[in-house]
């Protein structure tokens, strides 16, 4: 016997840690993704995200600690790693770095000031600014095997995938129910998790749950050849001392060779499935000449670009709320993989009526704010 049946429109790594978490609280899930299993159409595509613990606000601390612990609970139930920890870097002017030191230390988890001798001993392809944080826990996820995981356990439990098959029409019935519209069949499921990535800003939720202004962009990550890319930390350089003003660059190992990008720098983009993928020469060249700056280890001239999408709410922070029958989870501005073995619990508390997380809420201040500016 269940305890409902949930129906979660989009498989990546939102909705997929959605069906992983619905089947273990004992659940019937339908998955519906628009796309083959494994597509590279999103957000949840690739070799590797960042994992870190490090924040200034102690719920994303709170969160990526139940994190960890998730990723690892999957890696078991799947019986494959997931997760490197390599520890990581933040570094940058010290105001920006004082409140992530006060937030971990708060939580108790390790950090610790490092020198930039310090930094050079351990990782010598990578140079620091002004003041540097080292945090153990962190490392990467492999992101294509991560998301996998997540189906494999979903299904393992009894979830059904139902790739190719996009939800066209969402409908709310007297009963309180909720009608699912695909091309060719309608499904009736008692609530529905939405996790539709970049296609959050679309028409599925109209009438339904009015979402703040979200801007899509496609950024442009590079990778850059280097001796032992898997040693390397991930690192995060904070903008306003040896960056432009508001800058921002991050940075990993992975099997491709060190991962280099600027957050949330990238031109925006009206339809997801019509972005153009193509390389921006001019911004290729500016994270190249950040590499012969500030990462010696690196072979600056051989370096790859891809590209991926953002979905970028006002504040930056995550929507991960509820109105009626239909949870909403979206909008992770480029910071929300690494939460991805969480999400899904922060869905089963608000299908069983729990209140939403308040920095996650779409009744927060911040987008009252925007929402009345825009009006």
């Amino acid at each position: 016997m269940t305890r409902g049946r949930i129906g979660v429109v989009g498989a990546g790594v939102a909705g997929s840690s959605a069906a992983w978490h619905l089947t273990r609280a004992g659940y019937d899930v339908e998955v519906f993704e628009q796309y083959d299993a494994g597509h590279d159409q999103g957000s949840s595509h690739g070799s590797s995200r960042i994992f870190r613990l490090a924040y200034p606000h102690p719920t994303y601390v709170a969160l990526a600690v139940r994190a960890l612990l998730e990723w690892r609970r999957l890696e078991e139930e799947v019986g494959s790693p997931l997760l490197d920890l390599t520890g990581a870097i933040d570094h940058g002017p010290a105001d920006a770095l004082e409140p992530v030191h006060a937030a971990l230390r708060a939580a108790g988890q390790r950090v610790e000031y490092w020198s930039g001798q310090d930094v050079a001993d351990r990782w010598p392809g990578l140079r620091v600014d002004t003041t540097a944080l080292h945090h153990p826990d962190a490392g990467r996820l492999h992101a294509d095997r991560a998301v996998a995981a997540l189906q494999t356990a979903a299904t393992g439990r009894g979830a059904r995938l139902r790739f190719r098959t996009p939800v066209r029409r969402l409908l709310v019935r007297a009963d309180g129910r909720v009608d699912l519209k695909t091309d060719d069949s309608a499904y009736v499921v008692d609530q529905v998790v939405v996790a539709p990535g970049a296609w959050a800003a679309g028409s599925l939720l109209d009438g339904l749950v009015h979402l703040p202004p979200l801007r899509v962009t496609q950024e442009q990550p590079v990778h850059f050849a280097a001796q032992d890319p898997l040693s390397w930390p991930s690192f995060i350089h904070h903008g306003g001392a040896g960056l432009p003003a508001g800058g921002g660059t991050y940075g990993l190992g992975s099997v491709d060779g060190v991962k280099v990008g600027f957050h949330a720098v990238g031109h925006r983009v009206e339809v997801p499935e019509e972005r153009d993928r193509s390389i921006d020469e001019i911004a290729l060249q500016k994270v190249k000449a950040y590499a012969r700056q500030w990462l010696p280890g690196v072979d600056a001239d051989r370096a790859s670009a891809q590209t991926c999408l953002y979905t970028l709410t006002p504040d930056h922070d995550f929507i991960a709320d509820r109105r009626g029958p239909v949870t909403v989870l979206a909008g992770f501005s480029g910071h929300g993989f690494k939460f991805g073995s969480v999400l899904g619990a922060l869905a089963v508390d608000l299908i069983e009526g729990r209140e939403p997380l308040p920095v996650f809420s779409l009744d927060r201040q911040s987008l009252k704010t925007v929402v009345t500016k825009g009006s």
